[in-house]
């Protein structure tokens, strides 16, 4: 064989590799082809190894820990210039944005939107290279697989589309939304992990909304700003928001605040999501991370909803890139406050009395007899829409604050606490030597109470806890947590655990 010949046949080598490469890269999805289908688990997965395969340098999959279906979450990041070490990207003064999807399966437009963001985003680098530049990317493809898994086209009423999806609980029949503290499931322990790992300075949790008809297709939730610390939550309120909902109009996707109201209607206004640490933006917020949950509305089409999310997450990277320094700044600022403060506010009561007028598109709301039961029943008119200004209640209160101790001690028989600060990446040591200290419990003085949830005893604090000091020694083997080593942003704790 002659060099002549070896050329050759290394170049169709070449070849045939560059064009399975691009056919790899320029997938498309069932969406494009019938906008009323989403993805499969399995066809998710697929489609992000196929993007592995075409982009090793700028693109990685992984998979992390289990899920209570027994399977691992996968990770996919885009890293322009395919550094991969959370650390290093930090050093390197480039933001990380995460995004998580399918936490809720049939509300699954965040699922198909952002494998095509993806997917575009790297198919075009010279295009997009101005935000790769400055951010990074990490999604989680499907964090409820159990719910993914178990496919069907009947539990969720009156969505328009699309004609199959996944169920809302897991495996477990857990609501994982609910569960980003307790850290129950297998799902929520793995997804502390990732999020410690690569602790992103902005969080987008995917999401659809039902309830209530209106004009817009996609209403939005933020982390409640007055439990950010300071120099964070001015600029999510002052600057990030007002181009965020800018943007998104240009776009052609007018956007208005979670439409959850104190009466019937939304005539009646809107009141502002206080997102506890059960919920994801408000475990984010624990990490003085910005925290969105778009949701889209349950009564608009599939094919709008996923556009929209499209936009929303195109929007908010291309802000993060535009502002990269800010939110650094904001962002250190707001650790450096959590170290230094000395009083912790663990629950936000609404200050009715406070509110901004809003535009809001909306529709009639009448009533007419049920079908069922002959009684009134609301719809909304279609024929009758309106814009008018409605008040908007999004200001928060400390209601119960606590003192930041010298450090929290922790019995060995609480492994459960002990193993979810691990994953949280908290600090601790273990007492080798028994030691008499003087220590200051908390405790309920009333309380009211549901039925069970989720395997827990569900208790409404009745009233602010007490608290009494008493010496106590502590056994040898139980974890301290000392104050020095506790950013309580991270904890989403009472200090209760002192015994």
């Amino acid at each position: 064989m002659n060099k002549l010949t070896i050329v050759a046949l290394l170049c169709c080598l070449a070849c045939n590799r560059h064009i399975q490469h691009s056919a790899m890269a320029n997938f498309t999805i069932p969406f494009e082809h019938d906008n009323n289908r989403t993805l499969t688990y399995d066809e998710t997965i697929e489609c992000y190894e196929k993007l592995a395969a075409a982009y090793p340098r700028q693109f990685r999959l992984s998979t992390v820990g289990s899920t209570d279906s027994g399977r691992p979450l996968h990770v996919a990041v885009i890293s322009g210039d395919g550094e991969f070490d959370p650390e290093a990207i930090r050093r390197s003064g480039r933001r990380i944005m995460m995004i998580n999807n399918g936490i809720h399966p049939g509300e699954p437009e965040g699922i198909d939107a952002t494998v095509m963001l993806f997917r575009d985003y790297l198919a075009k680098p010279e295009l997009f290279k101005p935000v790769l530049d400055k951010i990074v990317i990490v999604a989680i493809p499907v964090y409820n697989v159990d719910g993914c898994l178990n496919r069907g086209s009947f539990s969720r009423a009156n969505q328009d589309g699309p004609e199959a999806y996944g169920f809302r609980g897991n495996a477990r029949n857990y609501d994982l939304n609910r569960d980003f503290v307790k850290c129950d499931s297998r799902n929520a322990r793995t997804f502390n992990q990732i999020f410690s790992t690569w602790n992103p300075d902005i969080f987008v949790d995917n999401h659809t909304s039902n309830g209530a008809d209106y004009q817009y297709v996609m209403t939005l939730i933020a982390t409640q700003h007055n439990k950010l610390e300071a120099p964070l939550g001015d600029f999510l309120q002052e600057t990030m928001l007002p181009e965020l909902y800018g943007n998104m109009a240009k776009k052609g996707w007018d956007m208005i605040p979670y439409v959850d109201t104190p009466g019937e209607t939304p005539d009646s206004g809107i009141v502002g999501f206080c997102d506890h640490g059960r919920y994801s933006t408000g475990y984010a917020a624990m990490w003085n991370t910005i925290g969105f949950m778009p949701e889209t509305h349950m009564l608009k089409p599939f094919k709008d909803r996923l556009w929209s999310t499209y936009a929303f997450m195109e929007v908010v990277m291309q802000f993060t890139a535009n502002h990269a320094d800010e939110i650094g700044r904001a962002r250190a600022a707001a650790f450096a406050r959590t170290r230094e403060k000395q009083t912790f506010a663990l629950d936000y009561a609404m200050d009715q009395k406070r509110f901004d007028m809003i535009e809001f598109k909306g529709y009639a709301a009448k009533y007419k007899p049920s079908e069922v039961s002959g009684l009134p029943r609301l719809w909304y008119d279609r024929s009758e829409p309106f814009v008018k200004q409605i008040p908007y209640y999004n200001h928060f209160e400390p209601s119960v604050t606590v003192e930041k101790p010298v450090a929290y001690i922790i019995p060995q028989a609480w492994e459960h606490v002990i193993e979810r600060l691990k994953i949280n990446s908290v600090a601790m040591e273990v007492l080798d030597k028994p030691l008499e200290i003087e220590t200051e419990t908390y405790y309920i003085g009333d309380f009211k109470t549901r039925n069970g949830w989720e395997g827990h005893y569900y208790q409404i604090s009745g009233r602010k806890p007490g608290s009494q000091g008493r010496t106590q020694r502590q056994k040898k083997g139980r974890s301290r947590v000392r104050r020095e080593r506790v950013e309580a942003a991270r904890l989403g704790i009472s200090p209760v655990t002192v015994v």
